[in-house]
């Protein structure tokens, strides 16, 4: 049995960045970019107006001004050069060269076609977004690694973009085990539980914009379970195992792993919950055993397979703040313990029901809270590692 840190070491070691793919950029979103972006344009393209109001030359403002046109947004572009004149214009339309300063319309006083400016605060260059004022032609935009956020997209949009290169998504499958287990909505009858591990997996893998590639569900059977991980394997890059991953009569995931050459790095860690997790690789696909009960099953998604799946996208792996222990707590020696707590301004409440099987806390959780593996005491007030769940 290996250390919270020996075994998120050895994840981190076996797990790289897979290859890069062209997407479209509405399908970017949550992913991070392979290639850095120039600019093929100056944005914005020309001088554009940031008002709805009256474009003229500043040095004319003193002047009562004729109005000789109107242009609004999208319209080509108009010659006006003509001396104490001034232009209707419109938010987002192009500026004439002759003119080099826009008033709001609030600001003037008009009868029939002339106005008069009234705004003694004007300035050369007011309520103009000058050509190439956001980037210029050729210029780089943004750099490879970069996670495309809605303004990342918006940003690559108004340059013209349409096609980047990203690290793709991992395909995950998950397989779930146990001759218990029913499904929502269907007869709960004697002996038999709600399968949930699927579901809170769903969620999870969505929150991080990654669609599963196949659910199997099997029921306690060497031969079934063997069976769906070969398949799984041939399919997936990573390859999730809920329940059936401890050493039970009926616990058959481990040795249908080893039958499918799945290489074992490691198998139960100094932990609490989920002191049976399990880690593998083949070739270069990711295997991980999870416990079968709820609440154990999410805290390692969270620890330990979350992490990995950053990893593969070259995605910033989520780092642990830490924040004050809002009431004293213990434990005893020996393990790990990943707690379900709440963060509240800069302390952390642990919260009730912690046992593994019980999902109720995670409602009201926001974060997983870390106790040292020989320490028993904790004080209030006392700095611990917190991993933020939102």
């Amino acid at each position: 049995m290996i250390t919270v840190a020996e075994a998120k070491d050895l994840i981190k070691k076996n797990s790289s960045v897979l290859e890069c793919i062209q997407v479209d950029l509405y399908a970017a979103t949550g992913m991070v970019l392979a290639e850095d972006i120039y600019s093929s344009i100056d944005s914005p393209p020309f001088n554009q107006s940031a008002m709805d109001g009256y474009a003229y030359r500043f040095s004319e403002g003193n002047n009562q001004l004729m109005v000789v046109g109107e242009i609004a947004a999208g319209d080509s572009s108009h010659t006006y050069s003509k001396n104490n004149s001034a232009v209707r214009i419109f938010t987002g339309a192009q500026v004439p060269e002759y003119f080099d300063t826009v008033v709001m319309q609030e600001k003037v006083e008009r009868i029939g076609n002339s106005i008069t400016i009234k705004d003694v605060d004007q300035k050369k260059g007011m309520n103009i977004r000058l050509k190439g004022s956001q980037i210029t032609k050729g210029s780089l935009a943004l750099i490879s690694g970069t996670f495309i956020n809605p303004g990342v997209s918006g940003y690559l949009a108004s340059l013209g973009v349409n096609l980047v290169k990203v690290i793709r998504r991992p395909r995950v499958t998950i397989i779930s085990t146990g001759n218990e287990l029913v499904a929502p909505g269907a007869k709960l009858e004697s002996g038999k539980i709600f399968e949930s591990n699927t579901y809170s997996l769903y969620s999870a893998l969505s929150n991080m914009n990654i669609q599963i590639l196949n659910i199997h569900k099997v029921i306690d059977n060497e031969l079934e379970t063997r069976n769906a991980i070969e398949k799984s394997l041939i399919e997936c890059d990573v390859l999730i195992l809920s329940g059936g991953v401890s050493v039970g009569d009926y616990d058959f995931v481990a040795r249908s792993l080893e039958a499918c050459k799945v290489n074992c790095l490691f198998h139960k860690v100094k932990q609490k919950p989920g002191k049976p997790l399990y880690f593998g690789k083949r070739e270069n696909v990711l295997v991980f055993g999870l416990p079968g009960n709820p609440a154990a099953l999410l805290t390692c998604f969270y620890e330990y397979v979350k992490p990995a799946l950053q990893i593969l996208m070259s995605q910033t792996v989520a780092e642990k703040i830490k924040l004050k222990l809002k009431e004293p707590y213990s434990k005893k020696p020996g393990l790990t313990h990943f707690l379900k707590g709440e963060m509240i301004g800069n302390e952390v409440k642990i919260l009730g029901s912690q046992e593994s099987y019980l999902m109720n806390s995670f409602v009201s959780a926001n974060c997983l809270v870390q106790l040292d593996e020989e320490r028993t005491d904790f004080s209030q007030g006392e700095l611990l590692d917190v991993l933020p769940l939102t």
